[in-house]
Formats: structure tokens, sequence, C-alpha cells
């Protein structure tokens, strides 16, 4: 029984700090978003001052190596941001089974 409170007691100290780590992964895909978009549009005002066709443009601005960069860097964000979300919803599944084997074996339904 000591055992299952120490484990769910590990794994809401483990949430806490998965939640101060997406914080800080949150503000890092918010700041690469913003680079990316502002990146962009001087591309695409650059191409449109040069003349380059409308229906090009988006194209050939995303297809630029520093703004496939940057839309990279941003989808890595995403996807490191998106595993955090994962795992702490996956704690948090973890952390409820717990809850109930301890109100099983305390004799209640629930803690």
């Amino acid at each position: 029984m000591n055992d299952l409170v120490t484990d769910l007691q590990h794994k809401l100290k483990m949430i806490d700090r998965a939640i101060d780590t997406l914080a800080k992964n949150g503000q890092r895909l918010a700041q690469s978003e913003m680079h990316y978009r502002m990146e962009l549009a001087k591309t695409i005002l650059t191409l449109r001052a040069d003349g380059v066709p409308v229906t090009i443009i988006n194209d050939l601005a995303r297809g630029d190596p520093k703004i496939a960069a940057l839309k990279f860097d941003r989808d890595t964000h995403q996807s490191i941001y998106d595993a955090n979300t994962e795992a702490i919803n996956a704690w948090k599944l973890e952390a409820r089974i717990m809850e109930a084997q301890i109100g099983r074996e305390w004799g209640r339904t629930e803690v």
C-alpha cells in the first residue's frame, strides 16, 4: 500500500515538472511561430515587389531555404510540445489508476 502511495506521489511530481516544461516548450513554440511568420511575410513582400506573379509567391516563399528552415524549427517545437502534452495525459491517467487502486485497497471506490 505504501508503495502505491509513494508511486502516486512520484507520478504527481512528474506531472508538475512536465507542466513546467510544457510551459517553456509552449513559449519556444510561440517564438518559433512568430519568427517563421515574420520572415515569411518579409519574403512574400520582397517577391511581390520584385514582380513575381501572385499565383506562385506562396510556393516560392515557402521554398526559400531560410523560410523552410524556420518552418522546420516551428514544426519541431510543435512536435515537442505535443509529445509533452501526451506524456502529461498518460501520467494523469496512470495517477487516476493508482488512485483507484489505493481506493480499492482501502475499501473505498474513490480517494
